[in-house]
């Protein structure tokens, strides 16, 4: 029985180690008529990016949720006026609910509240990529949050999409037109497509506000001096042609 068992395992892994390799090349929903070819293809657009993202949280800690959350206004104020000295309108920061949480101590039997902690999370949208590093690093010299996140990407991402789908298509279709070459036929008109587009942004941490302050208060910003990454957006497109 445990043999039986045993067989009936390998046989499930060796199929799921097989799927991944074909999940692109298989055929569209519908049957695949005489006459046809189905090809499939990967494309991709990359360009600079025109938006930077700086994420954050503000926390805050206390004995109680009133002194808690007034120790989270100062420091939002704070961000606030950060934003207000580097010529950024504190409304376009994008914030998101403020929660509390009691924190316990778990070795008291009862376990007693023994705090408070209020956090909500920050986005700042950047046009000008030279507000970075003064941005960062005035957060950083505040002691707002404990870290900080930078990424790039593009406010019109639909046209990125768009080209990269084109760079895919063109790709299958090259494709399809060698096949129907080589078997002495000519490619006849798109009959199905399907498109899955993917958009490749990878935030940067910055150091946490403990590494800031080993630093020289010189120190240059961890941007400076580099180029922000580009944006690559790939797409796959499957697509059924006529043989003529």
């Amino acid at each position: 029985m445990h043999g039986y068992v045993l067989r009936r395992t390998l046989t499930l892994v060796a199929v799921l180690a097989f799927l991944p390799a074909v999940g692109f090349a298989q055929a569209p929903a519908a049957s695949v008529q005489p006459n046809t070819v189905y090809t499939g293809a990967d494309g991709k657009y990359e360009t600079a990016p025109d938006t930077a993202l700086i994420q954050f949280n503000i926390n805050a800690q206390a004995d109680n949720a009133k002194d808690a959350y007034a120790q989270a206004q100062k420091q939002a104020e704070q961000v606030r006026q950060i934003m207000r000295s580097n010529g950024i309108d504190p409304k376009t920061a994008e914030v998101g609910f403020y929660s509390i949480q009691p924190m316990y101590d778990w070795k008291n039997p009862k376990t007693k509240v023994i705090a408070y902690r209020v956090s909500t999370s920050v986005t700042l949208k950047l046009k000008d990529f030279t507000k970075i590093g003064p941005i960062t690093q005035q957060l950083a010299d505040a002691a707002v949050s404990d870290s900080q996140s930078v990424s790039y990407t593009l406010d019109n991402i639909d046209e990125a999409k768009v080209k990269a789908v084109e760079d895919a298509y063109r790709h299958a279709r090259a494709n399809a037109e060698g096949l129907a070459r080589i078997a002495g036929r000519t490619l006849g008109e798109l009959t199905y497509a399907s498109v899955d587009t993917f958009e490749n942004i990878r935030p940067v941490p910055f150091p946490t506000q403990r590494m800031a302050a080993m630093k020289a208060e010189a120190a240059p910003a961890p941007t400076e001096q580099f180029s922000p990454q580009n944006v690559t957006v790939t797409a796959h497109v499957n697509a059924l042609f006529n043989l003529k």
